[in-house]
């Protein structure tokens, strides 16, 4: 099970997008979830997470700006940013705590990521 990110792209400083992620199969249990981001040159961070129960959390730089939300029954995390900033662009992956069957019944739990989408901030 691999998780899929979509929703990327340019926008201007100010503006907002909206990125989502999903696992590529079926699932039986997503925990945690959370968005990380890379920008060129730079260590991978945490921008928020979100619990089973819907407590989050975010990065002090993007506290106010962003919000992340999910839908259980789609399995589905979303990150809404607004106010964005040119230090916003970078690579947002997700990431989750999921747990799957095979197809002998055995369970898998994993900390699956997301193949990361782009987000650039420019005028």
């Amino acid at each position: 099970v691999q998780l899929q990110a979509s929703g990327g792209g340019v926008v201007q400083p100010g503006g907002s997008l909206r990125v989502t992620c999903a696992p590529s199969g079926k699932v039986s249990r997503i925990d945690d979830m959370a968005w990380y981001r890379q920008a060129p040159g730079k260590q991978r961070e945490l921008v928020a997470g979100i619990t089973s129960g819907g407590r989050t959390n975010y990065a002090d730089f993007v506290q106010g700006r962003f919000t992340i939300s999910r839908d259980n029954a789609k399995n589905t995390v979303y990150l809404q940013m607004n106010s964005l900033k040119a230090e916003d662009t970078a690579v947002y992956y997700c990431n989750a705590q999921v747990l799957y069957y095979m197809d002998d019944g055995s369970p898998v739990a994993t900390n699956a990521w997301g193949q990361g989408t782009l987000v650039t901030v420019s005028s």
